[in-house]
């Protein structure tokens, strides 16, 4: 069963708050109270102390309160640590990496509702975006936006076509993978640019423009309409993306992805961390 992250946190604020909001209002004065009379009664302090202590559930509460608020602040509304499980974004992510997503890069959502309420900015071709799967909105998905409202995508013969314009490629030479990505040995490398955004991709040569198993949806040239975005793995051949199952409706975005804190993969020869990857940014 999958863990409704933000949700959780939410609840856990109210919890925490709210404990600490009732002790204040309600018994700490008693506390106090109590404590006074039984000073002015020349009671021994320490066992005034121990009598009128605060309850361990409180001092919990009061504690961790603030440290949960920050955490859901920060990831709700600035910035939200990822981690990359499939090979879908190779080259540009690797199976392993730890990236960080602005989440107000496309506008100010409230948590768990989703609901934007501040327009920030709006996605633009060659950003990576996660995006929670239209199918499955409790699974978050990272692609790269290829097709903003207006467009006209199609893709054929290993090609992405934007408005009937091929996007340049440049090859660099066959992929060499290690660790979790080493079956894409062999790969197509290629320099794609797109609106000035140079992202590197991977094709296999021979293989069908469609991943295996891929319903396919992009038969032909498809119009994105209003709110909507066409959104394609840097791995094509490999990549469960819009040419399967559609577009991403813009409620769903979650944010872009810009940085790289951690590459962690255990197949990896010798050492699980990718030194030369941590702080890279993501083009």
């Amino acid at each position: 069963m999958d863990l409704n992250f933000p949700a959780i946190l939410v609840m856990a604020v109210f919890v925490t708050g709210g404990i600490w909001l009732i002790d204040s209002l309600m018994f700490a004065p008693r506390r106090r109270a109590m404590a006074a009379d039984e000073s002015s009664k020349g009671a021994n302090p320490e066992e005034i102390a121990r009598r009128t202590r605060e309850p361990i559930l409180v001092e919990y509460a009061r504690s961790f309160f603030p440290v949960i608020l920050i955490v859901l602040l920060l990831r709700s509304f600035l910035v939200e640590p990822f981690r990359i499980p499939s090979s879908s974004m190779m080259p540009t992510l690797l199976v392993g990496d730890f990236i960080l997503v602005n989440k107000f890069a496309y506008g100010v959502r409230l948590p768990v509702l989703h609901t934007k309420i501040i327009e920030v900015g709006s996605p633009e071709r060659g950003d990576v975006a996660v995006f929670r799967y239209p199918r499955d909105p409790a699974v978050d998905y990272i692609k790269r936006i290829v097709g903003i409202p207006g467009d006209e995508i199609s893709y054929r013969n290993k090609v992405l076509y934007v408005n009937g314009q091929p996007i340049p490629q440049t090859p660099i030479g066959r992929y060499t993978g290690i660790g979790s990505g080493v079956r894409e040995t062999g790969s197509l490398h290629s320099i794609e640019t797109i609106d000035g955004v140079e992202h590197a991709t991977l094709v296999r040569v021979g293989a069908p423009d469609f991943p295996p198993g891929c319903q396919v949806l992009l038969r032909g040239p498809i119009k994105v309409p209003d709110g909507q975005y066409f959104v394609m793995g840097d791995n094509r051949d490999n990549s469960n993306d819009s040419r399967c199952w559609g577009l991403v409706a813009e409620e769903n975005l979650v944010g872009k992805a810009f940085a790289i804190w951690m590459s962690w993969d255990s197949q990896r020869p010798g050492f699980p961390i990718a030194w030369d990857r941590l702080g890279k940014g993501i083009e």
